[in-house]
C-alpha cells in the first residue's frame, strides 16, 4: 500500500468549497492508500468525530498546524490580501512538520493538494528525493472583462489588477517556478489551468477537476410536469456569483411559470441591493429568499428543484455544480471554468460567454425552451446519473492512485 504525505490547509467533512474538496480527496484515496494528511486546526473537532466511523479511517493520520482566529477570519474574506503572508508562514512550518514525519515514515509521494491557487505552492517540493505532486491547481482563468461594464470602479480596478498579477506570478514568480520546476506531476483544475501552464511554463499537466460527484444510489423522481418551475440559485451574493445577473434573467424569460429558490447570502449591501433591484424588476413575487442553510438542506431542495441556475463567471469547479449533478439537477449556465468542463448537452445547457445583455437574452431563451420541452428536462435529470459516475470521488481517487503508481515508477 503507497503511503502519501498530503498538505491540505482546509480540510472537513460535510462542507462544500476548499474544506470539503480535501475531506472527499483524502477519504476516497484513503481507501487504496495511507494518507500522512497536515492541515489547519479549525476543523479539527469535525474531523477526528467522524473518522472513526470510517472504515479506511484506520489509513488517515492527521497533523493540525493550528493558526489564530483572526487569520481564520482573513482566509474566509475572500479578497484579503493580508492572508497570504500568514499563508506562507503557515506553509513553511507544514514544510517543517512534513520533514520530521519524512523522517520517521517511509513516504513514497508527497502531494500539494489544497488551497488550489496556483500563487502559493507550500513547500513540500523543498523535499529531496520523494516524488512531488502539485494539484488540482486553479486560480488561472483570467476575469471575463465585458462583465464588468456595469460595476464599480473598485470592482472593476481590482478585477482587471488581478488578471495582470495573475500572468506575472505564474511567468516571474520565483517559488512558483521552482515548484513548477520539480513536481513530477502536475494536474490541472480546469482547461484554464491546463492552458496556463502549457503557455507560460511549456509544461504538461492532466485535468482533473478538483470536486466530485456523491455516489447517490437511488433513483431522485421529480415532477416536471409541475405547474409551476422551481429554479435553483445557490452562491454568496459576490460579484463572481452574478445574481444580478440571475434576477435579470428570470425578468427576461416573461414567465411566470419559473419561481426562484436563491440559497446563500451576502454582506448587509450585498443583500439590500439584490432585494431592490428584484423589487425595481418586480419579480419580488417570483422569489423566496432562504438564505443561507446547512448542506443538507440544500441537497434536499436540490432533489425537489427542477433546474439550476448557475450564473457564476469565475470558478474552478464549483462544488454545488457537482451536487446538483448528484441530485440530478439539470444545469443551466456558463460555458467556461470547471463548469464547461464537466456540464455536457445531456445533463445541461451552456451559454457563452459574451456580455451581461447578451447573456440575459441568451439564459432567457433556454429557460424557456426547457420549460415548453419537459420531456428533455426529465430526460436531462434521467443521464446525470450516469453522469455522476463519470465524475465521481471514487473514480477521481482510482484515477489518481494510478497516477501515484506511475509517478513512482
Amino acid at each position: 500500500m503507497l503511503t502519501i504525505l498530503i498538505n491540505a490547509y482546509a480540510c472537513s467533512p460535510n462542507m462544500g468549497s476548499e474544506p470539503g474538496m480535501a475531506w472527499n480527496w483524502c477519504t476516497n484515496l484513503a481507501q487504496y492508500c495511507k494518507l500522512y494528511i497536515i492541515t489547519e486546526g479549525e476543523f479539527r473537532d469535525k474531523i477526528e468525530t467522524v473518522l472513526p466511523t470510517l472504515p479506511q479511517g484506520k489509513n488517515m493520520y492527521f497533523y493540525y498546524n493550528s493558526v489564530p482566529d483572526e487569520i481564520r477570519k482573513m482566509c474566509w474574506n475572500q479578497g484579503d490580501w493580508r492572508f497570504y503572508k500568514y499563508y506562507k508562514e503557515w506553509q513553511w512550518k507544514t514544510y517543517l512538520i512534513a520533514q520530521d514525519i519524512c523522517k520517521r515514515t517511509q513516504i513514497d509521494i508527497l502531494h500539494q493538494l489544497n488551497m488550489i491557487g496556483f500563487r502559493e505552492p507550500g513547500y513540500l517540493w523543498k523535499i529531496p528525493n520523494i516524488p512531488f505532486i502539485w494539484g488540482p491547481i486553479g486560480g488561472l482563468k483570467q476575469f471575463p472583462t465585458a462583465y464588468l461594464k456595469e460595476c464599480g470602479l473598485k470592482m472593476k480596478l481590482f478585477n482587471r489588477i488581478k488578471n495582470i498579477i495573475n500572468i506575472a506570478q505564474i511567468k516571474y514568480d520565483k517559488r512558483v517556478n521552482e515548484a513548477f520546476n520539480r513536481a513530477d506531476l502536475l494536474i490541472s483544475s480546469i482547461p484554464d489551468s491546463y492552458k496556463a501552464i502549457k503557455k507560460y511554463k511549456n509544461l504538461e499537466s492532466i485535468i482533473i477537476p478538483e470536486t466530485g460527484c456523491f455516489d447517490i444510489q437511488e433513483n431522485i423522481v421529480k415532477n416536471f410536469n409541475d405547474e409551476r418551475l422551481h429554479i435553483m440559485w445557490v452562491g454568496k451574493f459576490d460579484f463572481r456569483k452574478q445574481l444580478p445577473l440571475a434576477l435579470r434573467i428570470l425578468k427576461a424569460t416573461n414567465n411566470t411559470v419559473f419561481h426562484l429558490d436563491i440559497y446563500g447570502s451576502g454582506n448587509e449591501v450585498q443583500v439590500l441591493e439584490a432585494h431592490n433591484l428584484a423589487k425595481s424588476l418586480n419579480i419580488e413575487q417570483l422569489i423566496t429568499w432562504h438564505g443561507n442553510q446547512p448542506n443538507n438542506i440544500v441537497m434536499e431542495a436540490m432533489r425537489k428543484a427542477h433546474i439550476f441556475l448557475f450564473t457564476s463567471i469565475s470558478e474552478d469547479t464549483s462544488t454545488v455544480v457537482l451536487e446538483a449533478v448528484s441530485n440530478q439537477l439539470p444545469v443551466v449556465c456558463f460555458d467556461a471554468c470547471g463548469m464547461g468542463y464537466v456540464i455536457n448537452e445531456k445533463v445541461g445547457k451552456k451559454i457563452t460567454l459574451s456580455n451581461p445583455k447578451q447573456s440575459i437574452n441568451d439564459f432567457a431563451k433556454v429557460l424557456n425552451e426547457l420549460e415548453n420541452d419537459r420531456n428533455l428536462l426529465k430526460e436531462m435529470a434521467k443521464n446525470c446519473k450516469k453522469r455522476q459516475q463519470e465524475l465521481s470521488w471514487n473514480r477521481k481517487a482510482q484515477q489518481m492512485i494510478e497516477l501515484y503508481k506511475q509517478t513512482i515508477q
